[in-house]
């Protein structure tokens, strides 16, 4: 068997975050941090296993239709280093706009909430796959071959990518370089991003660039005074192998059957998670303003009763 520079590299890139997880156990263990419990750990590595079988079984048809696209690409970059710097760039976007339709329509937020369902944070979460996205995921990518990217190269790049996104899964780093923590997504930004904190949902969609995030209004720094606790607003109370997969397409068929129209219906799919046609419950962006308006009383409060004093 012949084995290619790409399959060496990702090979080696993969080698690289199973050695420094298990560094990350390892720590966490001697030290009695509880980063790692074995029931979430073999969670996420079970989620991981379903996504792979996902993955190849839709590997053929993925590649097929980004080829297929190609044949009608716009033009093509001949430089090959301006060529990988827009594809790297452009594959960061859509990844980004996928992952934000994922937070704020709830049909696809009931695929991704498995990433975001433990409440541990390390770099085994990290494998806790969207598992249907392989799905849907080609669709997002379709703009790259029209843009004149082949198939291979648009898969390497999302591996490399995805590899990236991995190493941020961690508690072991705190805050890096201002100038690194502007740019690029950093483990302080994801943290943020699998948090269940008001203030926090929603935020740091980006993979390798938080600067997606920066632009279009939904990034949030972590801050000290606001601790992140780790999970899903609401936690199901069944994590077996099968509801931990199925329970949000549970509950939104629950929402659908009993909402009054037909409108209402389509809303609870395509609105985002929280919506609810009587408002007994709300999405993550009303509750965010609720949070900011009491945070603007009490501070009002504090500076009446410092200026009294």
């Amino acid at each position: 068997m012949k084995f290619t520079g790409s399959d060496i590299s990702v090979g080696g890139l993969f080698g690289f975050v199973i050695v420094l997880t298990l560094v990350e156990m390892y720590i966490s263990y001697v030290h009695d941090k509880k980063i790692y419990t074995k029931r979430d750990t073999w969670t996420n590595i079970y989620l991981m296993t379903v996504a792979v079988v996902i993955n190849l079984c839709m590997k053929t048809a993925t590649f097929f239709l980004l080829a297929y696209c190609y044949q009608f690409r716009l033009f093509e970059i001949s430089n090959v280093w301006i060529y990988w710097i827009v594809l790297i760039l452009a594959q960061d976007f859509l990844y980004w706009f996928l992952h934000t339709v994922g937070h704020y329509v709830r049909f696809f937020w009931a695929m991704h909430v498995t990433h975001h369902s433990s409440e541990h944070f390390n770099l085994t979460t990290g494998f806790r796959s969207t598992v249907f996205e392989p799905l849907y995921r080609v669709f997002f990518y379709l703009p790259l071959a029209f843009m004149g990217f082949t198939a291979l190269d648009i898969l390497f790049a999302y591996l490399v990518t995805q590899i990236y996104g991995n190493l941020v899964h961690t508690q072991a780093v705190g805050k890096l370089h201002p100038w690194f923590e502007y740019i690029f997504v950093t483990p302080s930004h994801h943290r943020v991003h699998h948090a269940s904190n008001v203030r926090y949902l929603d935020k740091n969609m980006g993979m390798v660039l938080i600067l997606w995030d920066r632009w279009f209004g939904t990034f949030q720094e972590e801050l000290p005074e606001d601790t992140i606790k780790y999970g899903l607003t609401t936690q199901p109370e069944d994590t077996g192998p099968v509801n931990i997969i199925f329970h949000e397409f549970i509950a939104l068929k629950a929402d659908v059957k009993k909402a009054p129209t037909f409108m209402a219906k389509v809303k609870y799919i395509l609105n985002p998670p929280g919506w609810s046609h009587d408002g007994s419950t709300k999405i993550a962006k009303v509750m965010q303003q609720e949070l900011h308006e009491q945070e603007r009383v009490q501070q009002k409060i504090i500076q009446s009763a410092k200026q009294e004093s």
